[in-house]
Formats: structure tokens, C-alpha cells, sequence
């Protein structure tokens, strides 16, 4: 699996309750853009804020749309190891691979127990690829990832690689070179991803995809032909995405609500992520337009209520 992969957001109704009615769109959307799959059920996707039966409504909407060129993955990750087993068995045939990030508030210790409840989930779902979600700035689990891999390919056979969420490009660098190649190393720090293309990063996983596709696009062709001041340019605009959301009134909340930009309303953000209102979009359009940002900005299918 390689290529730019959306951090998917739960959709919802003004209700609060999930809207998968939006699904398809959202997916046609994506793909017009150039993204390779979906990570569902992700922090992106306020899994936390999810109970078991709406993760798995959701990622049985999201199957529906999986085709040959995008692919869907399952965050199945959980606090309580057997409702991570029970997502990770529900999903089995229903997606590419599973993913799970470790248990958050007890947590384990050592690379033994990570790798015991790693391989307890992947073998709920044996037959496709399963993928540590390694994100230590939220779970607080930040044991060697090197120790990790070598372990995790002795014990548990459908391992096939990590989501690697933290800024650390030097380790990153050295488990994609542990086995030449032979996992798929998805980077999923959006503000470095030109600093992961440098050290020959082939995948990624990132929340900024859903908005600004074909700016990474173009920073990884100016990187490609040596140009870097002007991909490093680009990198730059794409930090200020964030950085604007963020001042204004929280990236999280703001990225969700910011997608109706592009014609897709994905409603309220749970607590405790804030909704954007129409006088906080209409601000950040303004701050995007005075950035140089919007040329970047996918074309969608339609515009719905512009921002």
C-alpha cells in the first residue's frame, strides 16, 4: 500500500448522530484527487468519542467503496482488547488491512506486551494485513519501534508494517531500511512530509490530505526534480493550514468543518473538538486566500454552501 492516504473524518448529521450517507461522495471526492485509500476509525475520525456499534457502521460504509487503486483501512485499536478483537473480526472481509494503536491509559510496558496485543488482534482478522499505529504524543506507549518489528514479524504472521506518527524521521528512516522495503512505512506527520519524501518515504496517512491533495502532489515533484526551496515553499503553506485553524479555533474541529470548502458537510465535531461556525470559515477562507493557499485547494464536485 503505498501513496497518499486520507485520516478519514466521521461524518455527521446536525444531530450529532453519524451520516454514511455522504460516504460515497466523500470517497469519489478523495479519489478525484489523487488519494490512494482511507484510514477510517482513526484519530482523524474521533474513534475515541465512537462507541463499537457506530465504528462499525461506519467502516461497513466505507467498504461499500472499496475498489481496485483505493484502499481502506480499519483503525481497530481500543482500550479493551476484545472490542478491538470484535472490530477487527466485524471488518475482516470487509477492508485491505486492520491498524491498531496501543491500549492509552493502562498501558503496556514493554515490547512483549505491546507485540501480545498486536498479534491478538491481527489474528482476529488472519487474512489481511494488520499495522501497528504508533502515536506515542497521544497513547503515551513510546517503546523502540526497531525492538518492536523485529518481534512483531517473528509473532505475528499477517504484520505488515506502522503508521508512524511521531517526529522522529531518523528512526523512521531506520525501520524502513530493517528489511528492505519489505513493510509498508506509512509516515503520518503531515507538517514533515517533505522531510519524509527525502528520506524515501513511499506512504503516508494524514489528516491535511483531505484538503490539500494536490499540494503535496506538486511538493513531491518539486522534491522528485531537486527543486526543494520550492517544495519546502509548499510544505510552508501547508503548515499554515494548520496553524490558521488551529488560532482560530482548533485544527481538529476546523479541518472536519472546513471540508464543506469543498461541497461535503461532515457536520459537528464531538466535544471536545469545536465546530467551526460560518463567521470562523469565512476567517480562515480569508487568512487561506491572503496565504496563497486556495490555488492549492481541490476542485470539487460541487461547491454546496461556499465558505
Amino acid at each position: 500500500m503505498k501513496g497518499i492516504i486520507a485520516a478519514t473524518y466521521a461524518p455527521m448529521h446536525t444531530n450529532g448522530l453519524l451520516n454514511t450517507d455522504i460516504i460515497g461522495e466523500y470517497c469519489r471526492y478523495l479519489m478525484s484527487n489523487g488519494v490512494s485509500g482511507a484510514f477510517v476509525n482513526g484519530s482523524t475520525g474521533d474513534f475515541v468519542s465512537l462507541s463499537t456499534a457506530e465504528r462499525k457502521k461506519l467502516i461497513a460504509a466505507w467498504a461499500t467503496q472499496r475498489q481496485q487503486g483505493f484502499y481502506v483501512i480499519n483503525h481497530v485499536g481500543h482500550t479493551n482488547l476484545r472490542e478491538a478483537q470484535e472490530l477487527a473480526k466485524h471488518s475482516a472481509d470487509m477492508v485491505d488491512a486492520t491498524a491498531a494503536l496501543p491500549p492509552f491509559y493502562f498501558r503496556p510496558k514493554t515490547v512483549e506486551e505491546l507485540v501480545h496485543y498486536c498479534g491478538q488482534i491481527a489474528k482476529a482478522a488472519p487474512n489481511i494485513p494488520f499495522y501497528y499505529y504508533h502515536i506515542p504524543v497521544l497513547t503515551m506507549v513510546n517503546l523502540p519501534m526497531l525492538g518492536f518489528i523485529e518481534a512483531a514479524k517473528k509473532q505475528i504472521p499477517n504484520f505488515a508494517g506502522i503508521k508512524y506518527t511521531e517526529d522522529n524521521l531518523n528512526d523512521f528512516e531506520r525501520c524502513m531500511e530493517k528489511d528492505n522495503d519489505a513493510m509498508d512505512m506509512f509516515f503520518g506527520i503531515d507538517e514533515k512530509y517533505i522531510d519524509s519524501v527525502l528520506v524515501g518515504a513511499k506512504g503516508w496517512v494524514g489528516s491535511t490530505y483531505n484538503h490539500l491533495a494536490p499540494l503535496y502532489q506538486d511538493v513531491a515533484k518539486y522534491a522528485s526534480k531537486g527543486n526543494l526551496e520550492a517544495a519546502r515553499q509548499l510544505q510552508g503553506k501547508a503548515i499554515r493550514f494548520v496553524q490558521v485553524l488551529e488560532a482560530i479555533g482548533g485544527y481538529h474541529g476546523g479541518g472536519k468543518s472546513f471540508m464543506r470548502h469543498f461541497g461535503l458537510d461532515m457536520g459537528p465535531s464531538r466535544f471536545p473538538h469545536t465546530t467551526f461556525n460560518d463567521s470562523q470559515l469565512l476567517k480562515a477562507l480569508e487568512l487561506f486566500h491572503k496565504e496563497g493557499l486556495s490555488e492549492y485547494f481541490p476542485d470539487p464536485f460541487h461547491r454546496g454552501s461556499e465558505t
